[in-house]
C-alpha cells in the first residue's frame, strides 16, 4: 500500500474515532455505520483524484461534490434530479430536515431518538469533518492542523453529553489523531529511503549501538503526551469543568463563588420535558398561602432581546445565600406577605433551572446549585437538575396598589438603559402600535395596563397553540397582523412594546399555579407551562402582567379604574381552571371574544417560542440557489465543452503560411492522439509519429481512407520537425475529421458516449493546472529566497 493511501485510511479512521464521541447523544447508533460507508466513498474519491493526479483544489472540489451527491441520494432522493443530482428542492429538503433536527435536539433528552433530521446532522457533520481532515492531512500533506476539525467534533459531543464516559471518547479521539500523525511521519520518512531500525536489545560482539527509530520515538512521545493529558487534570482542581471533566455540563467553574451562566435559551430545557403528547404531573407543592392564584412558579427571566428571540443574558453566578437580599426596587411602604412553599419534583422532570415563586427570600435545597442575583434564580451546577428533588422556598407575595404603581419614579439610569434596549431590526409597526394603544396615558402604569388590556380583551387576538408566526425580525409584526398565537407570542410582544415606550421589561418563563388536589396539594402539569412579561416600577420592583387571554390570572393591581381600561373589577377575578385530562387535546382550541370576556378556559400550551419556524421573508435564497444549481448541473458537462473548444482551436483556419505551418501541423497531430485516447487508445510518447500512426490504425480498426489520413498527418509532423524550411500541408483538419468518423463507427455506443461526455484526454486540464500551481509556488519561493538573501543597505563586503 502506498504512503498516500495509508495516510488516507488513517485520516478516515481518525474521523470515525472522533465521531464515536457522538454515540451517547443518539440512539440507535446505526447512523455511524452509514457515516462510515459514505466516508469511505468520500475518501476513495480523494485517493482516485490524487492518483490521476488532479490539482489539490480540484481534488477537494471533487470530494465536496461527491459528498453533496451522496447526501442527496441518502436524504433527498425523491427531490433530486435522477435521484442524485441536487436541485432547488433538494436544498429545501435539507433545510427542512436540519430545522426539524434542531427542534428534535431541543425537544428530547439525551439520548435522543434517531429522527431523519438528527441523522442528517450527524452523518453530514461527520462527512464535513472527514472532508476537512482528508484535505488537510492527505491532500495538503499537513496532518498537524487536521487536529482542529477533530477537536471541534469531539468538543461538540463533549459539550452535549453528560460526560459519564468522557475520558473514553477523548482517548479514542486522541488515539485517532496520534495515528494520523504517525502515519504522516512514516510517509515522510519513507521518501528518504528505508526506515532504519533501532539498536538490538542485546548487543553482540559484532553489533554497535544504533540510532533509535524515529517512528518508534514518535510513538513513545505520543503515548507520553496522551498519558499526561489524561493524568495531569486529575491532580489539578483548577481544571475542573474542562473537556475532560466527567461531572457533566457545569455552568460554574471552580469551587468558589465565581463563574458565569451562559445565555442558553431555557425554552430548550423546558422542551426536554414539556413537549410531549400527553399531560402529566411534573411537580406538586403545599403552601401556607391563603390564595394560590398569584403563586406562579417562575423558572428564569429572559432579559436580552436581539430582535429574533428573548433569552437570558450571560451573568455572573455565586453561591446560594442563606437569605436572599431584598428584591431590587421594592420599597418599605409596599404591602408584602411572606409565605412558605414545599415543592416536590417528579422523577420524570429534569430541569436545570429551579422553579420557585418570585420573589424568593430563602431556599432550602440539597445538591449543587448556584445563585444568579439579577434574575434571582437558581441554576444547577455541573449536571444538577430538579429530578426527584424536594425543596422548600420562602417567598414574598407583593401587593402594590394602583396608586403606588402610577406614582412610581423614574428607574435608575443603568437599569433603564439595559432593560429598555431594543434592536434596530425591530419593525416600526411595533413602535407605532404601542403609541396608538397607550395614547392619552399619563404614566407608565397606565401604559402597561392598556397594553395588557389590548392583548387580552380589546385587540381581537385569538389564542391558538398550533399557530406558527415565523422567527426572524418580522415575527412580532406578523403576530400583530394575524392576531393569533399563544403565551410566548403575547409575552414577547408586550415586553417589546413596553421597551419601546421606555418601560423596563423582560419575559419570565415558568408555570401557572396548577390545580388543587383532594389531598390539599397543588398539582402542576405539563400544560401549566407558561410565559409572561415582567415590567419594572421603582418602589415596587419587577411586576407581573398577564396579556395572554384566559391563561393564569390577571393581577389584582391591574384591575383598577385606570382611565381607558376595561379590565374586570377585583370581585370578578377568574378561578384557576382545572387542568384537562391526559386524553384531552392539548392544542387546536381557540378563544372567541365572548370566551375571553367571560374568562372561560381555553387550551394551554408548552412555552415553546416561534423561534424555529421558517421566516417567510423575501425569496432571495432562490436567486442564489438557481445559479448554484446551474453550476452543479454544468460540472459534468465541463470535460465535453473543454474538448469541443480545444478541437475547434486546433483545427481552425490557420497554418496557411510557412511561419505557422509547424504550429498548425503539431496541433492537428495532438488532436489525432487525443481523439484516439478518448476512444480508448492511450498515447505512447516513446514512439515516433509514424509508429504511433500505425498503432492507432491497428488498434482503432480504421478504414482505408482514415488510414491514409492518419499517415498523412504523421508524415506532415515529421516534415515540420526535421525539414530545414517547414511547408504547410493543406487538408489536415479534414484528415482528422475523417479519422474521428472512422473511430466512432468502429466502437460501441457506450464508448462513443464516454468519448463525448467524459473524454479521457480532458485530464490534461488537471495536469496543466497542477503544473501551473507548482510553477507558481516555485517562482514565489525563489522570489522570497531572493528577498531574504538580498543584502541590506548598510552591509558591505568587508
Amino acid at each position: 500500500m502506498s504512503g498516500g493511501a495509508r495516510l488516507a485510511l488513517c485520516s478516515m479512521a481518525a474521523t470515525l474515532l472522533a465521531a464515536c464521541a457522538l454515540l451517547p447523544l443518539v440512539t440507535p447508533a446505526t447512523w455511524l455505520l452509514q457515516a462510515a460507508f459514505l466516508l469511505a466513498i468520500q475518501t476513495g474519491v480523494g485517493a482516485a483524484a490524487r492518483r490521476v493526479p488532479l490539482a489539490r483544489p480540484l481534488t477537494i472540489a471533487a470530494q465536496a461534490l461527491v459528498t453533496l451527491m451522496l447526501l442527496t441520494l441518502t436524504f433527498a432522493r425523491e427531490q433530486a434530479i435522477l435521484g442524485i443530482i441536487p436541485g432547488p428542492e433538494v436544498f429545501q429538503q435539507f433545510g427542512l430536515l436540519l430545522q426539524t433536527g434542531g427542534e428534535d435536539v431541543g425537544r428530547f433528552a439525551i439520548p435522543a431518538p434517531l429522527s431523519e433530521g438528527i441523522r442528517l446532522m450527524m452523518v453530514g457533520g461527520v462527512l464535513v469533518i472527514g472532508l476537512a481532515v482528508d484535505a488537510l492531512a492527505v491532500t495538503l500533506r499537513s496532518a498537524a492542523p487536521a487536529g482542529l476539525p477533530l477537536l471541534a467534533l469531539y468538543s461538540v459531543a463533549a459539550g452535549l453529553s453528560d460526560g459519564g464516559a468522557g475520558w473514553l471518547w477523548f482517548l479514542l479521539a486522541a488515539a485517532g489523531y496520534l495515528l494520523l500523525l504517525l502515519a504522516e511521519g512514516r510517509d515522510r520518512l519513507s521518501q528518504w529511503g528505508r526506515v532504519f531500525g533501532g539498536a538490538p536489545r542485546m548487543p553482540g560482539p559484532d553489533t554497535s549501538p544504533g540510532a533509535v527509530a524515529p517512528v518508534r520515538t514518535g510513538r513513545r512521545i505520543g503515548a507520553v503526551a496522551l498519558g499526561i493529558a489524561l493524568v495531569v487534570p486529575l491532580g489539578l482542581p483548577s481544571l475542573d469543568g474542562g473537556l475532560l471533566d466527567g461531572t457533566g455540563t457545569g455552568v460554574g467553574s471552580g469551587n468558589g463563588g465565581g463563574g458565569t451562566i451562559s445565555a442558553v435559551n431555557p425554552l430548550v430545557s423546558l422542551r426536554d420535558s414539556l413537549n410531549v403528547d400527553e399531560d402529566r404531573q411534573v411537580m406538586s407543592y403545599n403552601t401556607n398561602s391563603e390564595d394560590t392564584q398569584d403563586l406562579y412558579l417562575r423558572i428564569v427571566s429572559l432579559d436580552e432581546f436581539d430582535g429574533t428571540a428573548w433569552k437570558p443574558s450571560k451573568r455572573a453566578i455565586e453561591d446560594v445565600p442563606g437569605t436572599f437580599p431584598t428584591p431590587p426596587g421594592l420599597g418599605d411602604e409596599v404591602r408584602r406577605t411572606e409565605v412558605e412553599t414545599r415543592i416536590s419534583a417528579s422523577d420524570s422532570y429534569a430541569q436545570d433551572w429551579l422553579p420557585m415563586p418570585y420573589p424568593a427570600s430563602q431556599v432550602g435545597i440539597s445538591g449543587k446549585w448556584r445563585y444568579e442575583p439579577v434574575g434571582r434564580t437558581l441554576v444547577g451546577d455541573h449536571g444538577q437538575t430538579t429530578r426527584g428533588l424536594d425543596y422548600s422556598v420562602k417567598s414574598l407575595i407583593v401587593q402594590p396598589t394602583a396608586e403606588q404603581l402610577a406614582d412610581a419614579p423614574e428607574p435608575p439610569g443603568w437599569l433603564r438603559r439595559e432593560f429598555t434596549d431594543v434592536p434596530e431590526s425591530l419593525p416600526p409597526v411595533v413602535y407605532d402600535t404601542a403609541r396608538q394603544i397607550t395614547a392619552g396615558s399619563s404614566n407608565n402604569y397606565e401604559r402597561a395596563v392598556k397594553l395588557q388590556d389590548w392583548f387580552s380583551l380589546e385587540g381581537g387576538f385569538v389564542y391558538d397553540t398550533e399557530v406558527q408566526v415565523g422567527s426572524g425580525s418580522q415575527a412580532i409584526e406578523r403576530f400583530l397582523r394575524d392576531k393569533e398565537g399563544f403565551c410566548v407570542h403575547f409575552s414577547f410582544a408586550m415586553a417589546s412594546m413596553a421597551r419601546t415606550l421606555g418601560i423596563p421589561a423582560r419575559v419570565a418563563v415558568g408555570f401557572t399555579p396548577g390545580s388543587p388536589e383532594s389531598n390539599g396539594t397543588m398539582s402542576v402539569g405539563l400544560r401549566d407551562a407558561h410565559a409572561w412579561p415582567e415590567l419594572y416600577f421603582e418602589g415596587v420592583g419587577w411586576t407581573r402582567f398577564e396579556p395572554t387571554p384566559n391563561r393564569g390570572t390577571v393581577p389584582e393591581y391591574t384591575r383598577s379604574d385606570t382611565p381607558g381600561t376595561t379590565l374586570p373589577e377585583p370581585g370578578t377575578s377568574e378561578e384557576v381552571a382545572p387542568r384537562p385530562s391526559a386524553a384531552a387535546p392539548s392544542t387546536s382550541e381557540s378563544c372567541t371574544a365572548e370566551q375571553k370576556r367571560l374568562q372561560e378556559p381555553c387550551a394551554s400550551e408548552s412555552p415553546e417560542a416561534a423561534i424555529t419556524a421558517p421566516d417567510d421573508g423575501p425569496p432571495w435564497r432562490q436567486f442564489l440557489l438557481w445559479p448554484l444549481v446551474g453550476l452543479v448541473l454544468a460540472i459534468p458537462l465541463l470535460p465535453m465543452m473543454w474538448r469541443m473548444r480545444v478541437r475547434a482551436v486546433r483545427l481552425g483556419t490557420h497554418g496557411r503560411t510557412e511561419a505557422d505551418a509547424a504550429a498548425h501541423t503539431l496541433a492537428a497531430w495532438h488532436e489525432v492522439t487525443d481523439t484516439a485516447w478518448d476512444f480508448g487508445i492511450a498515447p505512447d510518447e516513446s514512439q515516433t509519429p509514424r509508429k504511433a500512426a500505425a498503432r492507432i490504425v491497428r488498434l482503432g480498426h480504421l478504414d482505408p481512407a482514415a488510414t491514409t489520413s492518419v499517415h498523412r498527418i504523421a508524415d506532415a509532423v515529421e516534415q515540420v520537425l526535421y525539414a530545414p524550411q517547414p511547408r504547410p500541408t493543406p487538408g489536415l483538419a479534414d484528415d482528422v475529421h475523417r479519422m474521428t468518423d472512422s473511430l466512432r463507427a468502429s466502437v460501441s455506443n457506450g464508448t462513443r458516449l464516454r468519448a463525448l461526455l467524459a473524454p479521457r484526454s480532458a485530464v490534461r486540464v488537471a495536469w496543466a493546472v497542477s503544473e501551473g500551481w507548482a510553477s507558481l509556488k516555485s517562482r514565489a519561493t525563489a522570489r522570497v529566497t531572493t528577498l531574504i538573501r538580498r543584502p541590506s543597505a548598510g552591509e558591505g563586503s568587508g
